[in-house]
């Protein structure tokens, strides 16, 4: 061989040629180092001016930071703007409620002309008045919502008998409360020109001694697992209704909470778990409360289930041994003697009819309510920073992130509340009511005894909810897509003001793209236009943060706050 030969490239061998990332994984790459959307969902967009036709990318929408980091980040920072804008709001918010229009007024006295003419068609039998009467009442529901009309309007052939009602006397084991009329106002008192809000923390009660060590956290320190020191003994039946019924249970301590106080208090709140399994809530409120009247709403709150026993004793079917689906009597019957169940409404009127009859779960808060559970905090501190960063800490992970086992120990303890959540229906249109007995509503043949597929029911959630906040009607005044329409104007006026515009595309027609288009961009085609159109974001918005910003500071401070947006500072 020669000084001048090349040297002789070494054979690459077919599994480091699959180690290699492909350009999918590198795509994902770089949308994580540019905070795009890794996971872009493929739009048509169309121009009715021109005719053409172009392909882009809409962001996914995650609010899990494993599954998309920049959507996830993206919501949680639309999140911190929400809450920090409502939490120590000193005047109240615009009321921007539309009065009916006169079309809409005549709309509905039109429809209800015409249902009192279908109901007395009905009565008489004449069924082709009846149905021509219908049709023109649909005709007349389609204009009133496209008026822009909320809610649902009631059915022609259904009469609605109401929610069904216990007694609302206390119970005779909690304080009772203070109770005054609710004002119209939502901003707290003023003390000394300050006005403080709070910050709150509810847990569940104790359902046995945790044990406090063997665990590690996430910088390496030692700390409790979450599991029971005494499994045998551990309240899981318990801890697993609390779970179903926790988002009830809030409810009613908002309620007990403005009537104790006697103002409309607004509340920005998240739910998650602790690592026992049991929910618990951090709620920021709006105004001052004095931390008494905190101690005395939480222990005179409580929630009833009154719904038909679901006590072990009282469970009919399991295992191999469920009702099954009779065609005939279009409904589930016994599997021995073929008789039909007992459907939910025929139940609860039994319940009805039970003069002393207790409740079939009662849930209450726990009763530790020290001043680390109660602060209060001042607008514009930098507590009231860390505290709205602590709230919306774990927005971006999944109900299983945050429950991951840390021993085995703790997987156990998971599994067994997950067993007896299993046995707890979730709702009245739950499946597990089969296994009493009983037959839920909106049953069909296709429902499987036993099997819910409610998030109650998953191991990956243990039960708490789908919502993860929660925030009252009232907190700013705008609905989250106003706050994102907002901080996309500020971009907008912030460009304009150093000349740079963007077309109006106002009148393009976007639609996800149809199945079968073969014109359709690969994922990673999508994240490189991502990519290139986020540089050319960010350069026109650093430029214009250096011309607005006050002379005699370096622009080095610029650069530092260039994704200000992204954070939600500005």
């Amino acid at each position: 061989m020669t000084e001048n030969a090349e040297p002789v490239p070494a054979r690459v061998t077919a599994a480091q040629r699959r180690a290699q990332p492909n350009l999918i994984d590198i795509a994902e790459a770089v949308a994580e180092k540019f905070e795009v959307c890794r996971r872009p969902i493929a739009m048509r967009v169309e121009d009715p001016k021109t005719g053409t036709v172009t392909y882009e990318g809409a962001p996914c929408k995650s609010t899990i930071e494993s599954v998309c980091p920049a959507c996830a980040k993206a919501h949680r920072m639309l999140r911190i703007a929400q809450c920090r804008e409502g939490w120590h709001m000193a005047a109240e918010p615009a009321d921007d409620k539309v009065d009916p229009t006169e079309q809409q007024t005549e709309l509905l006295t039109a429809r209800a002309d015409l249902a009192a003419e279908y109901r007395r068609a009905v009565d008489d039998g004449d069924q082709e008045l009846a149905t021509a009467l219908r049709e023109h009442v649909w005709d007349l529901d389609r204009e009133l919502r496209a008026t822009g009309m909320r809610g649902r309007l009631p059915a022609l052939d259904v009469v609605d008998a109401g929610p069904r009602r216990r007694s609302t006397r206390r119970r005779q084991d909690v304080p009772n409360l203070p109770r005054k009329k609710v004002e119209k106002r939502t901003v707290g008192p003023t003390f000394a020109g300050f006005q403080p809000s709070m910050f709150v923390t509810l847990t569940m009660p104790s359902y046995g001694r945790i044990n406090r060590d063997g665990a590690t956290d996430e910088k390496g320190q030692p700390c409790s697992d979450g599991s029971p020191a005494h499994p045998g003994s551990y309240n899981y039946r318990g801890a697993a209704r609390d779970i179903v019924h926790f988002s009830k249970l809030v409810d009613r301590w908002i309620q007990n909470l403005r009537r104790a106080v006697g103002w409309d208090v607004q509340y920005f709140a998240t739910v998650e778990p602790q690592k026992r399994g049991a929910p618990h809530l951090h709620i920021l409120i709006r105004g001052a409360i004095p931390r008494e009247i905190l101690r005395q709403v939480t222990a005179a709150t409580y929630h009833q289930v009154w719904w038909p026993r679901f006590d072990p004793e009282n469970r009919v079917y399991g295992g191999d041994d469920q009702p099954v689906w009779d065609h005939k009597k279009a409904t589930f019957t016994d599997p021995h003697t073929g008789q039909a169940l007992t459907y939910w409404d025929d139940a609860l009127d039994v319940l009805s009819e039970i003069d002393d009859l207790d409740p079939a779960h009662t849930l209450r808060f726990g009763d530790q309510m020290d001043r680390q559970h109660m602060q209060g905090v001042l607008a514009g501190t930098e507590k009231a920073g860390r505290t709205i960063g602590y709230v919306t800490k774990y927005l971006v992970k999944s109900i299983g992130e945050i429950v991951a086992p840390r021993s085995e120990r703790a997987k156990d303890h998971y599994d067994r509340l997950h067993a007896e959540l299993q046995h707890v229906p979730c709702s009245p249109r739950c499946p597990v009511w089969l296994e009493y007995g009983i037959v839920p509503r909106g049953v069909t043949s296709k429902t499987i005894p036993g099997r819910c597929k409610g998030k109650a029911h998953r191991w990956d959630t243990l039960g708490l909810p789908g919502r993860r906040v929660l925030v009252s009607r009232r907190w700013s005044g705008k609905t989250l897509p106003d706050h994102r329409a907002d901080r996309a104007e500020f971009v907008r006026q912030l460009l304009a003001e150093v000349g740079i515009t963007k077309p109006d595309t106002s009148h393009l027609k976007v639609t996800p793209v149809e199945p079968g288009d073969r014109s359709r961009p690969l994922r990673e085609h999508l994240i490189m236009g991502a990519i290139s159109r986020r540089t050319a974001w960010r350069a026109e918005y650093l430029l214009a943060r250096m011309a607005a910003e006050p002379p005699g500071i370096p622009h080095g401070n610029v650069a530092a706050q260039q994704d200000s947006m992204d954070r939600g500072v500005a």
